[in-house]
């Protein structure tokens, strides 16, 4: 009686410090969670951590993803500046990257970023050909032809060319990911989750701003 007394004092005694060792979440872990970009990618958000987020408007797991991004920026540190690059691995994509700047240029990203989304995979619209893409952004309140000038302008051209260098630079794999400052990339096809993915992005910026204090420091 007396041992089995002892032990179950034992257990007892054991399970609020297991309860407290399962509450505790996880640090994310350098090579699982995440990577870091080497070389390191110059940014200019100045005092502003960058963060950049990679998609494709064709990736489904962006159009999934995008809605955790919008509902973590509403929270997002003041010094972070936040910013999307598109990817087109294939060149006969190229013209959504396109259609992003243009939108970009026009300011209205934030109005019908999501209704992209939503016009290629529930409406299985291709948005490819420009002339297709015009009328789509015509329906949705946008001058046709300021459209097509923006769309075929040089500034449109350089970005979405551009855009293309710096995903190369990061060795960049697949779509969605978020590069933080030049230093860290990290995934929800890392991670394991989409949800999971912004806890992860969240260390990356105290990483982050560390080595800014630090380097200031020197």
């Amino acid at each position: 009686m007396h041992s089995t007394r002892r032990r179950f004092v034992l257990a007892a005694a054991l399970v609020p410090a297991l309860s407290v060792t399962h509450a505790q979440p996880r640090a994310p872990a350098a090579g699982k969670d995440y990577r870091e970009v080497k070389p390191a990618q110059p940014v200019d958000t100045g005092n502003k951590i960058e963060v950049l987020e990679f998609f494709q408007y064709t990736c489904p797991h962006c159009a999934s993803f995008d809605p955790d991004l919008t509902e973590w920026r509403k929270k997002m540190p003041t010094d972070v500046d936040y910013r999307r690059l598109p990817v087109a691995f294939d060149t006969s994509t190229s013209n959504h990257s396109k259609m992003y700047y243009t939108l970009l240029q026009l300011n209205k990203v934030e109005e019908l970023h999501k209704k992209v989304f939503a016009a290629i995979h529930g409406q299985r619209k291709r948005l490819l050909d420009p002339n297709e893409i015009a009328d789509f952004m015509a329906a949705n309140g946008i001058d046709r032809k300021a459209w097509l000038d923006a769309f075929n302008s040089f500034s449109v051209a350089t970005q979405a060319s551009r855009a293309a260098q710096v995903w190369a630079a990061y060795k960049l794999e697949g779509t969605p990911a978020v590069a933080i400052d030049g230093k860290f990339m990290t995934a929800p096809s890392m991670v394991g989750s989409r949800p999971g993915t912004l806890p992860v992005m969240d260390h990356l910026i105290d990483l982050a701003r560390g080595a800014r204090n630090g380097a200031a420091k020197k």
